[in-house]
């Protein structure tokens, strides 16, 4: 079985798309809040746009089951207000919600929060609330950074969070650190805001007790952890001359990295680096790169088989990283999959036909 952590709705019907960007323009422009009364998406509209993108990819790189979130670049958190981010963040995360009601099989859901750079905590807690106990919602996206480019907000190791972690500890929900979109020119969204968004989370946690005041807390950094993998040494140097000790023992089982590394020697170097336990299988699919890599000639989010062809991967790790890591970073999808007769009854686990497949 796979387990891909990570995946967007980015094709939503463009019915919700040209709201987001009415929403935007009447806050902007003229100070005023849109109602999203009389906002209409069939069904079968979802199911079409999920259908032709998502589950024929799903299908063809071999994904039994994806983690789907709405678009995180159109988190967008720096426009408008709170009210502006909450009405947006309902929105967004009722039509993911909707995508695995039509498809439970083949998605559980991980919810956008209403952050604002001048925002409430409390608002995001309650919309973490709604989504995961009414809901059926397995995790959450955090933005390390509203301001959305420019760094204006407090770190996520901060005591503002606190809150909030207690929330995800006691509802049994981890976290992607997922940044959105970059409203700073000079700073490329996608191939440079995710990434410093991943790095900076990355030491923001090495430099912070965090994980001592919160051990069932879990985190995911995205993207393979940005910059951590490559510059490992220079983590740890810098751990021990702060005298914070090693990085394994700071990460222990509460931080962790995707296999979103879009080619086979940038993976090769998480697997070899970052422990077999703390990695999670994902792909980001349908994300920021789409087109064909023309040495290999599959898709570069085909990440399954980017991780099938490494070298010195044992059956045993491609199983943790494939799918047992996310049972246990994620209660509520092992939970979910229980229900659904796709675990083991006995052990809980994934049964030996599915860990095989």
């Amino acid at each position: 079985m796979y387990i891909d952590c990570h995946a967007h709705f980015t094709t939503v019907p463009d019915a919700l798309k040209k709201w987001r960007d009415r929403q935007i323009a009447e806050i902007e422009q003229n100070g005023r809040h849109l109602s999203p009364d009389g906002l209409e998406i069939a069904d079968d509209e979802i199911a079409a746009a999920l259908t032709e993108n998502q589950l024929a990819l799903q299908t063809q790189h071999g994904i039994d089951l994806a983690l789907l979130s709405p678009i995180a670049g159109k988190m967008a958190h720096h426009y408008g207000d709170q009210e502006t981010s909450l009405t947006w963040s309902r929105l967004a995360n009722d039509t993911v919600h909707r995508a695995s009601v039509l498809f439970p099989d083949s998605f559980a859901n991980v919810c956008q929060l209403p952050q604002s750079p001048r925002g409430d905590v409390q608002v995001s807690i309650d919309e973490l609330r709604r989504c995961v106990e009414e809901l059926g919602f397995v995790g959450c996206n955090l933005n390390p950074d509203p301001s959305d480019g420019y760094w204006q907000a407090p770190p996520i190791t901060d005591r503002f969070y606190y809150p909030l972690y207690q929330a995800m500890v006691e509802l049994g929900v981890p976290a992607m650190v997922h940044s959105s979109m970059s409203a700073n020119p000079a700073v490329h969204g996608t191939c440079a805001h995710y990434l410093n968004g991943d790095t900076t989370a990355f030491m923001q946690i090495l430099q912070s007790d965090l994980f001592r005041d919160f051990p069932d807390l879990r985190l995911i950094l995205p993207h393979g952890g940005g910059a951590a993998p490559y510059h490992w040494g220079r983590y740890q140097g810098v751990m021990h001359d702060q005298g914070r000790g090693d990085l394994l023992d700071i990460m222990g089982d509460n931080l962790y990295f995707d296999t979103c590394v879009y080619g086979a020697r940038g993976l090769q170097l998480l697997v070899d680096t970052v422990p077999t336990k703390n990695i999670l299988f994902a792909s980001e699919m349908v994300g920021a790169v789409r087109g064909v890599d023309p040495e290999t000639g599959h898709r570069y989010d085909d990440t399954r088989f980017l991780l099938e062809s490494l070298e010195g991967v044992s059956s045993s790790q491609l199983q943790s990283i494939a799918a047992e890591n996310a049972l246990k970073v994620f209660p509520r999808l092992r939970e979910r999959l229980r229900e659904q007769g796709r675990l083991d009854q006995r052990t809980q686990s994934l049964p030996a036909s599915a860990a095989a497949n």
